[in-house]
């Protein structure tokens, strides 16, 4: 027979909001909710005003750091914590304090995707596929038993924010999952080790800090323009930037044309309808929106037939050198 679970909840961002509205909603007891009081939501609500609004005790979320923490949660007698979106470290000692465990919700495949940014860097990498990952946590960076999993597929126009909105809304089934397993039988959670062979780490690097080289393909620039597009979200990557007779811009969303070209790279050529192409080392590339001195502007306003836009060093990176030695990373 199920019961209501003791929980603390550790979140930041829409994730947070719609977990806290989930355990809510299924009638456990929220214990606290930890959170940072100083953010604000670009719409809605954040996770901490939230939870004053409906009565619920908060802490910041950097408490974690503090392993004296533990002994709050061992007195509140808490089964769960749960971790959705929060960077902060959790202090070893408040890992274990729970009686059924911490999990964390990650937004990529364990153990291919751990660490920072995992969406942008799945359609980087030009991924077909990508996932949601629920996991015990341990003191490595998402490194702990994997309990629940989901993989879906990577569009061809899936941008760094779509692809993260699927990670949450597949991450929100997860964690029902967790909490009925819990509820029932802690024993019923499914804990299945990381092949650590497989495992590749992200930190907080950006691909060559997100310069561009038109000599590339197209397909290249592509994915790595639209894995920088969080519109109208800020972008936790810079925009693909390039430079314009001496002045820079970034290049915000991009689509594939398929259409060769044997034009010098970075070459401008069709200009219409408020887009522009731009040769490639192999193909036509469409601009659909551009940033200039601060602002967004349409392309065809900003690249005329004839412009060129030059090279700069950047490259497309193998993977990254893995660089967990932190004892815990959260929300990653």
């Amino acid at each position: 027979m199920s019961r209501p679970l003791k929980v603390l909840l550790v979140a930041e961002e829409s994730a947070g909001v719609q977990t806290l509205k989930t355990l809510a909603e299924r009638g456990h007891e929220i214990v606290g909710v930890m959170a940072s009081p100083e953010k604000r939501a670009f719409v809605g609500t954040t996770p901490w005003q939230l939870a004053q609004k409906m009565g619920f005790r908060t802490w910041p979320a950097r408490v974690v750091k503090d392993g004296s923490f533990a002994e709050e949660v061992r007195n509140a007698k808490v089964d769960l914590l749960l971790n959705v979106h929060s960077l902060f470290l959790i202090a070893p000692q408040i890992l274990d304090a729970p009686r059924i465990g911490s999990f964390n919700l990650h937004p990529g495949p364990l153990p291919r995707y751990a660490g920072l940014n995992a969406p942008s860097w799945a359609i980087y990498h030009d991924e077909r596929t990508h996932g949601v990952t629920l996991h015990k946590m341990v003191p490595r960076i998402d490194g702990g038993p994997i309990a629940y999993q989901e993989i879906f597929t990577i569009e061809e126009e899936e941008t760094g924010f779509s692809l993260s909105a699927k990670c949450i809304r597949s991450g929100m089934g997860l964690i029902k999952q967790l909490l009925d397993s819990a509820a029932r039988n802690a024993a019923d959670i499914p804990l299945r080790p990381q092949d650590f062979a497989q495992r590749r780490y992200f930190g907080k690097e950006v691909p060559e800090s997100g310069l561009l080289k038109w000599s590339r393909p197209a397909r290249q620039i592509f994915n790595f323009i639209r894995a920088c597009d969080y519109c109208p979200f800020q972008s936790p990557w810079p925009h693909g930037r390039s430079v314009l007779d001496g002045q820079e811009i970034s290049i915000v969303s991009a689509s594939l044309t398929r259409e060769t070209c044997s034009v010098q790279p970075g070459s401008v050529g069709e200009t219409r309808e408020g887009r522009a192409k731009v040769a490639c080392g192999d193909e036509w590339l469409w601009i659909r929106r551009l940033m200039i001195n601060g602002s967004y502007a349409a392309p065809d306003a900003v690249l005329k037939h004839g412009d060129r836009l030059k090279d700069s060093s950047w490259k497309v990176r193998s993977m990254p050198a893995e660089k967990d030695t932190s004892p815990v990373v959260i929300g990653t």
